[in-house]
């Protein structure tokens, strides 16, 4: 294989999977992938949860065996950054002083965590949560008697403080907004997560600010908040949102808007060039908008939309996108996401820690979280994919099976 083929750029699941779904699409030009960590593709979400317990071990986090590219002729370059692109020449600049050339580029570069601009960041002890490494440094510091301060309430901390608790440390929530889950969720389920994690006996400090880390010699000793208090810690987990890694992309002169502006074919400005996962602003048709989606469906959705634009394959139907969060016995499925809704309905009830809460507009469901509720959540993902309108009533009474509502 000595032509350029298709170079990826970001060894995660998108990549990952890009490279797999072109062979699987009988692309039999070279491919390779190019990533900065030291390790194969693999598998992000476990990090918060079974990594985290020591319920999964790396060779459960690879997304394929290595076997698998030796078998399918791709191409590993790991440990390396891409630290320039070309689009005149379609030739990549690596870190180690190297180039390479491609005929096809995806860039599947992902996102990394949002810093928390605080005096003391930089201290020993003050972690992000976005890679194995980080999470293998995380999980060596988690253990009985351990004190764990989690910035942010989203689900990535409130992940990792669900893993805290299970390993025995104490753990305390310090969230900027009045309730936990403020940029994701609304109405009954910030307040179920609230409360279960209470009983597990997690901490919360909602509505404050974080003014500094503090610490004793370079080594992180606590929190401190703009109301002077301050909370001892052995460990600060900081979970803010995440920022596209996109200045590969805009340094090449590719339209970005906060990630790669892609189409629905993921190719981005540059005809030679597509971007998947984390990285881009892609299109939703079924809501009418672009918008920038953090999860593995988006990072498999795309990356079937690059692979079969570059064989040739007519473009697959729009998925409804879909995530999870694993937190103690809790199993949280979400499909959609709640663009235009103008309700909401809870089926189910929240003290059972089974339920489900739709975001509809009018008839029609936009969104569902769904709590221990597989049925709601499976019968919710094809509503929102087809927007076929739902009889409320039958859907607001659990005695009424999901599979009846589906049908009208």
């Amino acid at each position: 294989m000595s032509e350029p083929g298709v170079v990826i750029v970001g060894a995660g699941h998108a990549g990952g999977t890009a490279a797999a779904m072109l062979r699987q699409y009988g692309y039999e030009g070279a491919v390779t992938i190019v990533g900065d960590e030291p390790i194969a593709p693999y598998q992000r979400p476990p990090l918060s949860k079974a990594w985290l317990k020591g319920e999964a071990d790396a060779e459960a986090l690879m997304l394929r065996p290595l076997s698998f590219y030796t078998e399918h002729g791709v191409e590993l370059i790991l440990g390396v950054r891409v630290t320039s692109l070309d689009r005149t020449a379609k030739s990549l600049g690596l870190a180690d002083g190297k180039t390479l050339a491609y005929d096809k580029l995806i860039i599947a570069t992902g996102s990394r965590a949002r810093p928390l601009p605080a005096p003391g960041a930089d201290l020993k002890g003050v972690l992000f949560l976005r890679s194995a490494a980080d999470a293998e440094v995380l999980k060596a510091a988690l253990g009985p008697g351990k004190r764990l301060a989690v910035i942010g309430g989203g689900y990535i901390g409130l992940e990792a403080a669900a893993s805290g608790r299970a390993l025995g440390a104490d753990v305390v929530v310090l969230e900027r907004e009045d309730r936990i889950l403020a940029r994701v969720a609304a109405g009954v389920l910030p307040k179920f997560f609230q409360a279960y994690h209470e009983a597990k006996g997690v901490r919360f400090e909602l509505g404050v600010q974080i003014e500094a880390f503090v610490g004793d010699g370079g080594v992180l000793t606590g929190v401190r908040l703009a109301d002077g208090r301050v909370f001892p810690c052995d460990e600060a987990l900081v979970g803010i949102g995440n920022i596209p890694n996109d200045e590969l992309a805009r340094d090449a002169g590719l339209e970005c808007a906060g990630g790669i502006v892609v189409d629905a074919a993921a190719r981005t400005s540059d005809p030679a060039i597509f971007a998947i996962g984390d990285v881009t602003h892609r299109p939703l048709p079924l809501y009418d908008r672009m918008f920038r989606l953090e999860s593995v469906a988006n990072a498999l959705e795309q990356a079937k939309q690059a692979a079969g634009a570059i064989v040739g394959r007519p473009a697959p139907p729009p998925e409804v996108t879909w995530n999870w969060s694993d937190q103690y016995d809790i199993k949280l499925q979400m499909a959609g996401i709640a663009f235009d809704a103008d309700d909401i309905l809870v089926r189910g009830d929240p003290a059972a820690a089974r339920f489900a809460v739709f975001h509809l507009r009018g008839p029609v469901i936009r969104a569902v979280e769904a709590v221990n509720a597989p049925s709601e959540f499976m019968a919710a993902r094809q509503l929102i994919g087809s927007q076929k309108p739902v009889d409320r009533a039958k859907l607001a009474d659990p005695a009424v099976s999901m599979k009846e509502v589906a049908a009208g």
